[in-house]
């Protein structure tokens, strides 16, 4: 073939040819293979584009810009490639999406359900296959979101208004919408100002009634801000900055700013108050308390946070009775004179303290051991008794926590009372004191050091022992038969005496002793020898015989007496000829066997 008669002139013109589209890349790369995830294809030549496909299978699309098309993925399965067809071609560049089998993730709730138009509420979504998520949407509008575990994601609402559906875009799919709705904010509304009046110096508390004050922002005395706290969305506490003459009083929020409530500064001081007594009373009012300070004698109000004493006297300048209202919490207590509100004072209303539990349940009668008292309103506890007795101390850990030191107290059950500013609580027969145990005896009275065998501790006051021991050692294993008897397995121990005691919630026994011995040993038998007849007389030498038991003569018991710790002296039995083991018992065990040849008579 001849290539030249091929080659076009170059200086012949040519039309420009459109380039065929190229794609660069996919994100993300996979998703669910039930398809319906957006998809973002960056190349280039994607004008006039007329196909996206996965694969074989076309999808719907937007082309952005000649550089980008947005997809949504068909389903499917395995690594397809993706390509672009414009009218100057298909795009050939191998780039790939990846189905998954990952389910989408599924939406169970979202709280708050609610927020304000103008966004910024922090929600938290509970549900499932959140791992990977890429996307939060709250309607059309994508939030930003972190993704704390595969159950949880915090997302910030961005703003709106209506009922939005909330969704989760993830690997798997999008998820089930749940409802998100957003409200319209009032501005607050402010119905009263307590105290209306203080000094110019400023400095009174002042109490704001209303409703919408969730989330204020500003309240202001005319123009001066003042600080403050929101104590709920109907109450405000603010302390009035230094002014003079009338000022409204206005509280700004997210929704606005209130209408003004007239506030006005006195020349006259302020009373001062220095002391509440007492400082806490019952929950339902009717505490008679005594208000020390000065500048009192013109009040005109006195309040318990911004609820008024049932009633009150001014006794001087320097002294103000009233009795408390009901209540809740601690607030301060305030006086108002014509020069303005006093500094307040903390009074806590508390509680009726309720008992629930005491641990341990008995001690001894001779008291001393601490017992830990539980409940609730236990906070300014100022009796604890157990029957009719005060403990003889007691300390308030928390509002429900009191550890007591029990007094002494005759055997049986008594009622604990805890006494607080709030009343009174019983729990009946709820603590019993129990009788210090008493051992008498100990069978048998001694065994080896090895241990493990059982003796029978008899007593009174056994019925609920914790601890039998053996010096300072446990006993291997105790059972309590009656109150009392108690058998128990004898620990290893020295050689001598050990006391054993007995405990029980009523504390520990008087000590009997217990001696451990050790097994006797055989070093001599003399004779060695003798008639079939038996007859004679043997004499062991060793050591630890006192409290032999038995003398065995080839397992046969013989007549023996025990004349030391070292002497033996037995009746040798009559039997067959040959040698014998003897060995000697007690106690403290079983000897090591010696030979006794018996020999019979010779023939003539």
């Amino acid at each position: 073939m001849n290539r030249s008669a091929q080659t076009p002139d170059p200086s012949a013109a040519q039309p420009l040819a459109a380039a065929t589209p190229a794609v660069i890349s996919v994100s993300p790369a996979s998703g669910s293979s039930a398809g319906g995830n957006p998809v973002t294809v960056t190349g280039t030549g994607f004008t006039g584009a007329t196909a996206v496909r996965f694969g074989p299978t076309p999808s719907s699309f937007t082309v952005n810009s000649d550089t980008q098309i947005t997809a949504t993925t068909p389903s499917g399965t395995g690594t397809v490639q993706v390509t672009v067809t414009t009218p100057s071609g298909t795009s050939n560049q191998f780039v790939t999406y990846a189905y998954v089998a990952t389910a989408a993730p599924v939406l169970t709730s979202v709280v708050p359900s609610s927020g304000p138009a103008a966004g910024g509420t922090s929600v938290t979504l509970t549900g499932s296959g959140f791992s990977g998520a890429t996307v939060v949407r709250f309607g059309a509008v994508s939030a930003s979101f972190v993704v704390n575990s595969a159950t949880q994601i915090t997302a910030t609402a961005p703003a709106g208004s209506g009922t939005v559906q909330v969704t989760v875009t993830g690997p798997g799919g999008t998820s089930n919408g749940v409802p998100f709705t957003y409200t319209t904010v009032s501005a607050p509304v402010l119905t009263s100002v307590v105290p209306s009046s203080g000094p110019a110096a400023g400095g009174t508390s002042v109490t704001l009634t209303g409703s919408g004050f969730s989330g204020a922002t500003v309240v202001r005395f005319g123009a001066v801000s003042a600080s403050f706290v929101v104590n709920s969305a109907t109450q405000i506490t603010a302390t009035a900055p230094a002014g003079s003459g009338t000022m409204q009083v206005t509280v700004t929020g997210p929704g606005g700013t209130s209408n003004g409530v007239p506030f006005t500064y006195t020349s006259v001081s302020a009373p001062v108050l220095t002391s509440v007594v007492p400082s806490s009373g019952p929950a339902a009012g009717g505490t008679t308390v005594t208000l020390t300070g000065t500048g009192l004698a013109t009040a005109t109000a006195v309040r318990f946070g911004a609820t008024p004493a049932a009633s009150f006297t001014v006794v001087s300048d320097t002294h103000i009775t009233a009795v408390a209202p009901a209540g809740t919490g601690t607030v301060p207590v305030t006086v108002t004179t014509p020069g303005g509100t006093s500094n307040g004072i903390s009074y806590t209303y508390s509680g009726a303290p309720v008992l629930s539990g005491v641990v341990p349940s008995q001690g001894p009668t001779s008291g001393g051991n601490t017992v830990t008292l539980t409940g609730v309103n236990l906070t300014g506890a100022t009796a604890v008794t157990f029957g009719a007795t005060p403990a003889t101390s007691f300390t308030v850990v928390s509002p429900t926590q009191i550890t007591a030191v029990a007094p002494a107290g005759p055997p049986g059950p008594v009622t604990l009372t805890v006494t607080t500013p709030g009343g009174t609580s019983t729990l009946q027969s709820s603590y019993f004191y129990v009788n210090t145990p008493v051992l008498t005896a100990v069978a048998p009275p001694s065994g080896p050091l090895s241990g493990g065998n059982t003796v029978t501790l008899t007593g009174v006051h056994l019925i609920e022992a914790t601890a039998v021991r053996f010096g300072s050692t446990p006993a291997t294993a105790f059972t309590v038969v009656s109150d009392t008897r108690i058998t128990a397995v004898v620990p290893a121990g020295a050689a001598g005496s050990a006391d054993i005691t007995v405990t029980t919630a009523g504390g520990t026994s008087n000590p009997v002793s217990y001696v451990y011995l050790p097994a006797p040993v055989v070093t001599t038998l003399i004779p060695n020898q003798g008639p079939t007849t038996g007859g004679i007389t043997l004499t062991l030498t060793g050591t630890n015989f006192a409290q032999a038991t038995a003398v065995l003569v080839g397992g046969t018991p013989a007549g023996f007496t025990v004349v030391s710790d070292s002497h033996i002296v037995v009746d040798a039995p009559p039997g067959p000829a040959g040698p014998l083991d003897v060995t000697v018992t007690t106690p403290g065990g079983i000897s090591s066997p010696v030979t006794y040849n018996r020999v019979g008579a010779p023939g003539i």
